[in-house]
């Protein structure tokens, strides 16, 4: 009898929505739990371009890319030109330093 490896990303078409919602909430959780007083935000100009999250920590603002796959990313242009602040993208390789 041959059984078959089931590969868990082929079974849900949402892991990368729910992989965001897991690391924003798990941020949060952090932020409360070391009393750090971080405003946190979501971003979407008029033509589409996203920031998953963002965080203005004593108006510094830092803005993430959460993605389940591994990738290179930049900042949208449209963020670049309205906001200075660090452009970071979030994976599965370095998220431990996002919420630990």
């Amino acid at each position: 009898m041959v059984t078959e490896q089931l590969n868990p990303l082929t079974l849900r078409n949402d892991t990368g929505i729910l992989w965001e919602n897991f690391m924003v909430s798990e941020r949060i959780k952090y932020l409360k739990s070391n009393r750090i007083n971080a405003t946190s935000y979501f971003w979407r100009s008029y033509s589409g371009a996203e920031i998953d999250y963002i965080e203005d920590l004593q108006g510094d603002l830092t803005a993430y890319e959460i993605k389940y796959k591994k990738g290179k990313l930049k900042a949208p242009a449209t963020w670049q030109d309205m906001y200075r602040g660090d452009f970071q993208l979030i994976n599965r390789d370095n998220y431990s330093a996002f919420i630990l």
